[in-house]
């Protein structure tokens, strides 16, 4: 059997306020963590300025007082440079966002098997929540 030390990983590019993500935000990701259904490999802080200059923050394991001391990262430095400044584009100027890497642990063995069995995937998509919702939202409403 295939065996993968890491399963397929998502970046996930979210803006918040300030220059720092909200406690709240820190403690949700800390749940998900917890869970073991995800594992975090990466975690930066991008800031685009007025200019439009982005400033890039790698955040550090254990850095106390700073509110990501809960977090454990595994592999900081994954996400490249081109990553960051592809998902830089995205955040208005002014503002700031995580670029966070989360491996799909719940999906290595899934991974592991279709390579064992010579399964390639060709594609995948992930649908947002919200859009996910509001479609749903709309079937229900036109079944009523």
């Amino acid at each position: 059997m295939t065996n993968f030390r890491y399963g397929p990983v998502e970046l996930h590019l979210v803006g918040f306020e300030g220059e720092r993500p909200d406690p709240r935000t820190l403690a949700a990701l800390t749940d998900l963590l917890d869970s073991g259904l995800v594992r975090l490999l990466d975690f930066i802080i991008l800031r685009k300025e007025e200019d439009g200059s982005t400033t890039v923050v790698e955040v550090e394991e254990n850095e106390k007082g700073t509110g990501f001391d809960e977090l454990e990262i595994l592999s900081a430095g994954i996400v490249g440079e081109e990553d960051i400044q592809d998902f830089a584009e995205q955040i208005p100027s002014g503002s700031s966002a995580a670029l966070i890497a989360l491996e799909l642990a719940f999906a290595r063995t899934l991974a592991e098997s279709l390579a064992a069995g010579g399964g390639v995937v060709l594609r995948s998509e992930r649908v947002p929540a919200p859009i996910v919702n509001a479609l749903l939202d709309l079937v229900e409403q036109e079944g009523e």
